[in-house]
């Protein structure tokens, strides 16, 4: 039996046993990047004081738990190398992985993945191996979400056999206090903000919940003290959710002192975390003098790597010509010598800014042979996620030569539902003279649940 015939039988299997799991209007691949799988987050207490590697070990783990995640992952894999037979050995290239996933470029989350496959292959016994495996698809969600159509058709693959959803709020409890908490948005701001006050004294860990709902309680009770309270919080809380929660809320008071409050943490707080959270805020407020900021920090080489990326997804949010004419231009001082990471968020962030030129700006780019293939590539499927009409991305495969560019392209095609990409997809499969693109073709139309399409694969298989 050939391949394609295979890869036919494959493609109308998948959706039929699949479409209990997923609505009609819903594609497996779009599941697939909402999986919530469940895997270990926290590496356990050391448990064996003698063996050679526990003091690496050790330090490693703080070095997680601290939030250091590239620190992090290099000292696991010297555990790794060092240590070859140390009963820690066999766990730490999880570890490590996990850390570069936290970390979160591109560059990080791919190495992840090979540090996953290493893993399985090299030590088959290890206890955190089906960790491996959910986070593996959790790391491919993610590079999908960046645009790489090789991680989406895995997770695709994944998601037809294995759906582990999980879910918990922070406290799981709603006691006297929370319900004391809630009757405060029925009263005034004078009656309540006292009482607001002294939940946010309490400094234990068991009210941490209570004081993050504080903070939103006292964003909805405008009041003099409202802004001291809130960067109170952010400065003198010692959790660090109660503290991203009131730099959030400082962003829906949309006043002057708000706005100088978020201004001095995006500039100069030493908790990068933090920073970032009120680049966000400032973007909410949509004031004039935090959007000239928020500017500045994308703009700004000196910037910290995750502040200038969330200041320009922060641009794409707050739709304006300004904004969009500011991306676009900042993507050609980035240059091809920068980041291509950053160069992606800037595209990104204008495919969710509709209007103003961007859809036909992100196909210029995407056809633009200056360009390194991995822009293109991202560049074209952000032009997926704009307004261009199917029409116009189909009537562009006949012009493109890069195999990998023609891969990409049919992979936006079935992210559509507008019936002639389907179509396009059909003819690819059943006449493109190139073998691969026509199992490209067919593996994504199996992902659409729609009884014309099987049918369509179903004529293909008996006519192969």
């Amino acid at each position: 039996m050939s391949m394609l015939r295979l890869l036919c039988i494959g493609a109308i299997a998948l959706p039929l046993a699949a479409a209990a799991r997923y609505s009609d209007d819903t594609s497996a691949a779009r599941q697939a990047l909402v999986l919530r799988e469940s895997f270990a987050d926290t590496p356990p207490a050391p448990w064996v004081d003698d063996d050679p590697a526990d003091s690496l070990y050790r330090v490693a783990r703080q070095a997680l738990n601290d939030e250091s995640y590239r620190r992090a992952a290099a000292l696991f894999a010297q555990i790794e190398a060092r240590y070859p037979r140390s009963v820690y050995t066999p766990d730490a290239p999880y570890w490590r992985a996990f850390s570069l996933y936290k970390a979160g470029r591109e560059d990080d989350l791919r190495e992840a993945l090979k540090v996953l496959d290493a893993q399985a292959r090299k030590f088959p016994q290890a206890r955190t191996l089906g960790d491996g495996r959910s986070l593996a698809v959790r790391i491919r969600g993610a590079l999908a979400q960046r645009g790489d159509a090789d991680a989406a058709e895995a997770v695709t693959s994944a998601a037809s056999q294995r759906v582990n959803c999980a879910g918990a709020d922070r406290d799981g409890r709603n006691d006297i206090r929370t319900e004391a908490l809630n009757a405060l948005l029925q009263m005034d701001a004078e009656s309540a903000v006292p009482i607001i006050k002294e939940v946010l004294k309490k400094r234990d860990s068991c009210s941490a919940a209570l004081r993050a709902k504080a903070v939103f309680l006292l964003s909805q009770k405008p009041a003099a003290e409202t802004e001291a309270l809130l960067v109170d919080a952010v400065r003198n809380d010692p959790d660090r959710e109660v503290r991203e929660q009131a730099v959030f809320w400082l962003g829906q008071v949309r006043t002057e002192r708000a706005a100088q409050a978020l201004e001095t943490i995006a500039l100069s707080s030493p908790d990068e975390g933090l920073r970032a959270k009120a680049v966000f805020a400032l973007g909410e407020q949509n004031m004039s003098r935090g959007a000239a900021l928020v500017r500045r920090l994308a703009e700004d080489a000196g910037t910290p790597r995750s502040i200038r990326e969330q200041a320009i997804f922060q641009l794409g949010q707050r739709r304006s010509a300004e904004n969009a004419e500011f991306l676009r231009a900042l993507f050609g001082r980035l240059g091809r010598s920068d980041d291509e990471g950053l160069r992606k968020h800037v595209l990104f962030s204008l495919s969710q800014m509709h209007g103003f030129g961007n859809d036909r700006w992100l196909l210029g780019i995407a056809l633009d042979p200056a360009q390194s293939v991995d822009v293109r590539k991202h560049a074209l499927w952000t032009a997926g996620q704009a307004d261009i009409p199917a029409r116009e991305l189909i009537a562009l495969y006949d012009r493109l030569s890069d195999a990998q560019m023609k891969e990409q392209l049919i992979w936006v095609l079935s992210d559509t539902r507008d019936r002639a990409a389907s179509d396009k997809l059909v003819d690819i499969a059943q006449k493109d003279r190139d073998p691969e693109m026509r199992k490209k073709a067919i593996f994504w139309l199996g992902q659409k649940n729609d009884p014309r399409v099987r049918q369509i694969l179903l004529d293909i298989l008996n006519k192969g």
